[in-house]
């Protein structure tokens, strides 16, 4: 198997953005976006879903608030992402998980389908995350869901903290993540659509 590993670097007059992902990982990171939360969030991420991370993001934050960062970093990674799975041979292409984190219950579903949609509902809009913007959670996940060029579902079905549920959700998508990208033995060397291409 090829090592399933891409790169991204975006620069503009608001951010500069440099994100390598490996599929194949241990969950291994080096994550500074400068905010403590999103950096949490990634950690997660690569953690439970067993992707190795190297995630730099310096932003105009001082200026224009946290909206740049945020939407930058989820459009790096994206690419990143997709830059990774490449045509895709083999992989499972669908997962799903739910994920707890104390009253904190959340959904995520998602297709690496070539075909970019975010349907999200974390309940969270107009909360402060310890420095994070409630509403840019649900941005930065559309955001790296249309880069990455998945579909994806993601739900808070219950929960009082905001913290906890936006926790268990980056918990959950880690979780559909692994399961979608992991190498099916029975279809090894077969790209996962009947049309014969997830990539365009």
């Amino acid at each position: 198997m090829a090592n399933r590993t891409g790169t991204y670097a975006r620069t503009t007059g608001e951010t500069d953005v440099r994100v390598t992902i490996g599929l194949d990982g241990t969950g291994v990171t080096k994550i500074a976006t400068g905010n403590g939360m999103l950096d949490h969030m990634l950690s997660q991420l690569a953690r439970h879903g067993l992707l190795d991370m190297d995630v730099n993001t310096t932003g105009d934050s001082a200026l224009t608030g946290w909206h740049h960062t945020v939407e930058d970093t989820g459009i790096a990674l994206g690419r990143a992402f997709a830059d990774a799975i490449g045509d895709g041979k083999g992989i499972r292409r669908m997962g799903h998980a739910i994920v707890p984190l104390d009253e904190a219950l959340s959904r995520v579903v998602l297709d690496i389908s070539g075909r970019p949609y975010a349907a999200v509902d974390l309940g969270v809009s107009g909360e402060d995350i310890d420095g994070l913007p409630g509403d840019l959670v649900r941005h930065f996940l559309e955001s790296f869901a249309t880069e990455a060029r998945i579909s994806l579902h993601a739900t808070v079905l219950t929960g009082v903290n905001a913290h906890h549920k936006i926790e268990a959700t980056f918990k959950a998508l880690a979780r559909a993540l692994r399961d979608a990208i992991e190498i099916d033995n029975r279809a090894s060397g077969q790209v996962p659509s009947t049309k014969g291409s997830i990539s365009s």
